[in-house]
């Protein structure tokens, strides 16, 4: 096994102690503030909640270090060598040539922009943010692990985990990319539009002044696009289109230049298809073609899941008088 897979190993099993600590605590914390039989009992419950929340957080995590499926197994996670040195190429050309012949320009046409176009992409550019992705996503990871049990049902118990694998894909591929290159940003210190001109660098400033490239907001974007598109292929039009006008917005209203936005939809989609490529490899969520093609593999129904909700909650209790 590689030291990278007994990496994720050792985070799977840090996240799982943690919230063992975190379960033994509040346990502790029952006994020593139930005087009661109901305090002692909440204490236990959200407990065994906690305990049950870091073993399926843990199982999850920990496939994702297991060896690679007989399919994956002579896929790399990287392309082969000559499309992706031809696809580095290509960016590298795409952000200079932008730097060069555009960025200037795009940032001087945005004076002359109505007020309301300007108004109305500074509404629209948060929603680039990666946190309304992030939060729900955790959340939902959160309270599906909190629920997922064997007493369920082996059908619910299942369903249940392929959920928690596909929240879990979403919430990686989307936060990795983002953190990998905020870091860079920070490293390569390039100053946003202002008066300084488009090759003004402070590199390793760590301000927010200087965090020009790439975007954060149209990595975010992109790599949302790749993987909710990649479980939901239907959604694709829609999520590029998304990502086109949030990478738009950043240049409109001043907060970048063109070939930052560029160099982030570049760094965002790639970093999502590796985290894809990864998963495919060991046979989560996608499965790999003889031809090495990853396609998805089909997902709990919209009928199986209505019915392990109510299965959970109950079904709904009727107001209707017995005639």
């Amino acid at each position: 096994m590689t030291s990278l897979d007994e990496w994720e190993k050792s985070v799977a099993h840090a996240v799982a102690a943690a919230l063992e600590r975190m379960a033994a605590g509040v346990a502790t914390l029952g006994r020593a503030v139930g005087a009661g039989a109901i305090e002692r009992s909440v204490g236990h419950a959200v407990a065994a909640v906690l305990r049950r929340t870091a073993v399926n957080l843990g199982t999850t995590l920990e496939l994702l270090g297991r060896v690679p499926s007989r399919a994956g197994r002579w896929r790399a996670i990287l392309p082969p060598p000559v499309p992706l040195a031809i696809g580095v190429a290509l960016t590298i050309v795409a952000v200079a040539g932008a730097m060069v012949l555009v960025d200037a320009w795009a940032i001087e046409r945005t004076r002359y922009l109505p007020a309301i176009v300007v108004d109305v992409f500074n509404r629209v550019t948060d929603f680039g943010l990666s946190g309304w992705f992030l939060w729900p996503t955790g959340l939902l990871l959160l309270l599906v692990a909190a629920v997922a049990s064997p007493a369920l049902g082996r059908i619910a118990d299942l369903t249940l985990i392929a959920i928690m694998v596909r929240l879990e894909f979403v919430f990686i591929a989307i936060a990795l990319p983002g953190l990998l290159l905020t870091i860079l940003k920070r490293l390569i210190g390039r100053a946003r539009p202002s008066p300084l001109g488009p090759f003004h660098y402070v590199p390793f400033s760590w301000r927010s002044d200087y965090a020009s490239l790439p975007s954060g907001h149209s990595t975010a974007a992109f790599a949302a696009a790749i993987a909710i598109g990649a479980l939901v292929p239907r959604a694709r039009p829609a999520l590029w289109i998304y990502a086109g006008v949030i990478a738009l917005s950043r240049v409109v209203i001043a907060t970048h230049f063109p070939s930052d936005v560029i160099a982030g939809a570049v760094g965002g989609a790639f970093g999502a298809i590796l985290v894809r490529d990864w998963y495919a490899s060991r046979g989560l969520i996608f499965t790999v073609a003889p031809d090495g093609a990853v396609r998805t593999r089909p997902g709990p129904s919209l009928q199986r899941i209505r019915r392990v909700v109510l299965l959970i909650v109950g079904p709904p209790v009727s107001s209707g008088k017995a005639s």
